[in-house]
C-alpha cells in the first residue's frame, strides 16, 4: 500500500517529502516533526524508485541514524540494509579504510580511542619534557581536550585559551608543542584520532577530485540532521559530497544551535541558502508539544534575535495555561519555592514528567540539598551531582575534621592533597593519630610540612565557635591553593561550584546541622535513562531532545543565565538566547522561570540585588504571570507578598494567587534551616520597618519582642530574632514593579 503522505503528514511536511531535487534546507521548529519528516522523505525516496545504496543519512549519532531507516523500512514493509546511514565521522572512516594509502597513510593504519590519545599525548609530552616537575600544568585528558576544541573551531590554541581558560594562557606556548609533537607521533606511527577521521576525509575530497566524484555518484541524495549542530569541515564535507548541483536536504533550527563550546557553527545553517545557490527553504511551524502560552513566549524571545529564519510556532492542541515568571526573595529561597512547585506539580503529573533546567551544573546545588530535605527524589543530567563534585567533598572532609579529628577518610582525602604525601604516608599518618603516637607523628609532618600545616590550622579552626559560613570562608581560603595544583585545568569553574557551598552554608547556625543536611543520601542515580517517579534535574544543554509536562527553569538574571562570559560577546549571547529557547520548548503543558530578586556574594558574605534576565525584560508583560516573593505585610503593584504562617503568593489585592498550576503553595515564610523559637509572631507588630544585618543582609522587622529584640524577616534567610543593636535601619525601598 502507497504511503499517504496526504494524511499522514501537515502541509509543511509533505512539501519537505516531496521536494526531492537540489537543494532544500527545512527549518524545524521545536517540536514540529523533524524526524517523522526525514523518516517519510527516505522512505518516498524509495518508494519512487531511488536504490537504498543512493541514499546517505548523516545524522549525530549511529542510534538516530540506525531508527529513522529502521522507521522508513516500517513504513514501505521492508527493511533497507543498503541504506547508508551513521555520523559524519563513521562515514569517515568507512571511506578512509579504502583511501588511507592516498594520503601517504598505511592501509592498516589504527584508529586510537579517547585513552589510547591520553597516552600518546602524556608519552610525547614525556619526549619533549615539558613542565617535567610542574604540577600545575594540565592533566593530558585537559591539554587532548582543548587540542581538539581549538581543531575543531579552527581556532589558534592561543585564542581559544583567552576566551575559555585564560588561567591557562602562560601555557599556551607548550600546547602549541604539544600539538605539533602529538601530530608528528601520530603520522609516524600511523595513527589516527577522532578529529584526523573528518580532515582527512576532507584532505582526501579535494587533493582526489576522482574519489569525490565517485562518492557523489554513488550518493546521489544527501540528507544530513540536526544541520545547525555542524562545525566548520563538516559543513565543507557536506559541500564536497553533494557537489555544486545534487540531491541534499539539510534539517535543523538556527535557533537551537547550543553546542558552539564544541566546535558548532550557527553559520553553517545560516548560509546554507548561499552556500547552494538556489536553496529551497521549507519552516515547519506547526508544534506538536507545547500549549500555544509556552510557544508565545518562545516566539517572542526568538524574535528579539537578530539574526535568524522567520518562524512562528503554533501549537496543534488548544488550552495551556501561561507561563509563570516567580521572583524569589534570592536564589537561596529560589530552591524552597522550586520545592513547593515540584510538590505541588507532582500531584497533578508523575514525577519524571517534571523537570527543572539550569544553565550551568553548580547552579543546582542549593536546590539538591532542599529537595534531599523534603525527601524529593531526582536525578541529575550534566554538570556534577553536588555531593559527588571531588572539590566539594574535600571541603566537608575539612569541615568533618574538625567536628571529629579522628575521621579518617576525611583526612585520607585531605592528606593526599599536600605534596608529596600518597596512600600509603596518609595510611601511616592515620594509623599514628589513632594510636596516639606522638613521635611517629612529628617524623612524618617533619618531612612533609604541608600535612603540619593542615594539623595547625584544623587545630585553629577548632579553637574557636564559628558560624558555617566563615568556616567556609576560611576552608575555602586554605583550600585554594589545593585545588588548583588538584584541578589546574578548571579550577575557576570549581571555584563557583565551592561559592554555591558558602551560599548554603550561609543558611545555618551550626555545623552539625549544616553537615547532617549535605550528607543526606538521594538514592537515585543520574544515569541509565529516566527513572519513573524521580524529578529531573538537568543542564538545558542535555535536556536538548528531550521533553516534560512541566519545565521549571532556575537562576533567570543576568551573570548566571545569560551566563557572566557570554555576556563579554554578542555571539555568546545569541547562543545564551537559544538557550533560553531551548529550556521553554521543552514544556509540553507548564512553564515557570525563576529569577531570584537578590543573589549571595561570597565576597561580601550577603545577598545583593540580581538583574532579571535580559532575554525577560524585553519580553512583554502579557506573556507570563508575574508573582513576587514579597516581605510579609508588604502590598505593592506587582509584588505579591508572601503571608500566613507556611504562606501562598498572594495578588496585591489580597486574593490568593493561582497555584502551580492552580495554586502555588510556597516555601514556609523562613525559606531555608530556621529555628522553631523564630515562629511567627502570636501579637501583631510593634513597629515595622526595613532594616540590614552584617550576615543576612536586607530584611523587615515584623515583631518587637522587647528587650532589645527584633523579630526579622530576612531574604533569603526566613525568620530570625536579632539584637536590635546589630542591625542598621533603612528607609523604606521602593518596590513598585517587578
Amino acid at each position: 500500500m502507497p504511503i499517504d503522505l496526504d494524511h499522514d503528514l501537515n502541509p509543511a511536511q509533505r512539501e519537505a517529502v516531496l521536494a526531492t531535487t537540489g537543494a532544500v534546507l527545512v527549518i524545524a521548529g521545536a517540536g514540529s516533526g523533524k524526524t517523522r519528516t526525514i523518516v517519510y522523505r527516505l522512505a518516498h525516496l524509495v518508494e519512487q524508485g531511488v536504490s537504498p545504496e543512493a541514499i546517505l543519512l548523516l545524522t549525530f549519532t549511529r542510534k538516530a541514524a540506525q531508527e529513522m531507516i529502521m522507521r522508513a523500512g516500517a513504513l514501505l514493509g521492508r527493511q533497507l540494509p543498503k541504506a547508508s546511514g551513521g555520523t559524519f565521522h563513521s562515514f569517515a572512516y568507512g571511506v578512509l579504510r579504502r583511501h588511507a594509502v592516498d594520503l601517504g597513510y598505511p592501509a592498516a593504519c589504527t584508529v586510537m580511542d579517547r585513552g589510547d590519545s591520553e597516552d600518546v599525548m602524556a608519552e610525547v609530552r614525556r619526549e619533549l619534557g615539558i613542565a617535567p616537575q610542574d604540577k600545575t600544568f594540565p592533566k593530558r585528558g585537559a591539554v587532548l581536550e582543548l587540542l581538539s576544541k581549538s581543531r575543531n573551531k579552527e581556532t589558534p590554541i592561543g585564542d581559544l585559551l583567552g576566551r575559555e581558560a585564560p588561567h591557562l594562557l602562560p601555557f599556551s606556548g607548550d600546547f602549541a608543542t604539544l600539538a605539533e609533537g602529538y601530530a608528528s607521533f601520530k603520522a609516524a606511527r600511523g595513527l589516527l584520532d577522532y578529529d584526523d577521521l573528518l580532515f582527512l576525509l576532507e584532505r582526501l575530497l579535494t587533493e582526489r577530485p576522482d574519489i569525490a566524484e565517485t562518492l557523489r555518484a554513488r550518493y546521489r541524495y544527501v540528507m544530513v540532521d540536526e544541520y545547525q549542530d555542524t562545525n566548520m569541515v563538516q559543513a565543507r564535507l557536506v559541500r564536497h559530497l553533494a557537489g555544486p548541483a545534487g540531491n541534499v536536504m539539510a534539517v535543523g533550527d538556527d535557533a537551537q544551535s547550543i553546542y558552539a563550546f564544541r566546535g558548532a557553527n550557527v553559520e553553517n545553517i545560516l548560509r546554507f541558502p548561499e552556500d547552494f545557490p538556489g536553496t529551497r527553504v521549507i519552516t515547519l511551524e506547526e508544534n506538536y508539544r507545547s500549549t500555544q502560552p509556552i510557544l508565545d513566549l518562545t516566539n517572542e524571545v526568538l524574535r528579539q534575535a537578530p539574526r535568524r529564519f522567520e518562524k512562528n510556532l503554533r501549537a496543534t492542541r488548544g488550552g495551556g495555561s501561561v507561563p509563570f515568571l516567580l521572583r524569589p526573595f534570592s536564589d537561596f529561597s529560589q530552591a524552597e519555592l522550586a520545592v513547593a512547585a515540584v510538590t505541588e506539580l507532582a500531584r497533578e503529573h508523575p514525577l519524571h514528567e517534571v523537570a527543572v533546567l539550569f544553565r550551568a551544573g553548580y547552579q543546582s546545588y542549593a536546590l539538591e540539598i532542599a529537595l534531599n530535605k523534603a525527601r524529593v527524589p531526582f536525578q541529575k543530567f550534566g554538570g556534577i551531582r553536588f555531593a559527588e563534585a571531588a572539590h566539594i567533598k574535600d571541603v566537608l572532609s575539612i569541615l568533618r575534621l574538625i567536628q571529629n579529628p579522628l575521621d579518617l577518610p576525611a583526612l585520607t582525602r585531605i592528606l593526599e592533597h599536600v605534596p608529596g604525601v600518597g596512600k600509603r604516608t596518609a595510611a601511616k599518618i592515620n594509623a599514628a593519630l589513632a594510636a596516639g603516637n606522638q613521635p611517629a607523628l612529628d617524623k612524618a609532618v617533619k618531612r612533609h610540612p604541608g600535612a603540619g600545616e593542615l594539623f595547625a590550622f584544623l587545630d585553629d579552626l577548632r579553637s574557636g565557635v564559628y558560624p558555617p559560613a566563615l568556616l567556609v570562608e576560611r576552608v575555602m581560603v586554605f583550600y585554594t591553593p589545593l585545588l588548583t595544583r588538584a584541578h589546574p585545568e578548571d579550577y575557576p569553574r570549581r571555584l563557583a561550584g565551592l561559592e554555591q557551598l558558602s551560599q548554603i552554608a550561609a543558611g545555618y547556625a551550626s555545623l552539625d546541622a549544616f553537615l547532617a543536611d549535605l550528607v543526606l543520601e538521594n538514592p537515585e542515580e543520574g544515569e541509565g535513562g529516566v527513572k519513573r517517579d524521580t524529578l529531573v534535574l538537568s543542564t538545558v544543554h542535555s535536556a536538548k531532545g528531550l521533553e516534560w509536562s512541566a519545565v521549571l527553569v532556575i537562576d533567570l538574571v543576568d551573570d548566571r543565565f545569560p551566563s557572566r562570559h557570554a555576556m563579554a560577546s554578542p555571539q555568546d549571547m545569541e547562543e545564551e538566547r537559544r538557550l533560553l529557547y531551548v529550556a521553554c520548548t521543552r514544556a509540553r503543558e507548564r512553564l515557570a522561570l525563576f529569577a531570584p530578586q537578590r543573589v549571595y556574594q561570597r565576597q561580601s558574605g550577603t545577598t545583593v540585588p540580581a538583574t532579571m534576565s535580559l532575554f525577560l525584560r524585553s519580553l512583554p508583560e502579557h506573556l507570563f504571570t508575574v508573582w513576587s516573593e514579597g516581605y510579609p505585610g508588604m502590598a505593592g503593584r506587582g509584588a505579591p507578598s508572601l503571608t500566613g504562617d507556611r504562606g501562598t503568593l498572594s495578588s496585591p489585592s489580597g486574593r490568593p494567587a493561582p497555584s502551580f498550576p492552580d495554586g502555588l503553595a510556597a516555601a514556609p515564610a523562613g525559606a531555608g534551616p530556621a529555628d522553631p523559637e523564630t515562629a511567627r509572631p502570636k501579637t501583631p507588630p510593634a513597629r515595622l520597618g526595613y532594616c540590614r544585618h552584617k550576615i543576612f543582609g536586607e530584611g523587615k522587622v515584623i515583631g518587637d519582642l522587647g528587650e532589645g529584640k527584633l523579630r526579622v524577616n530576612f531574604q533569603g534567610f526566613g525568620l530570625k530574632v536579632i539584637l536590635a543593636d546589630y542591625l542598621e535601619m533603612l528607609p523604606e525601598p521602593n518596590r513598585a514593579g517587578v
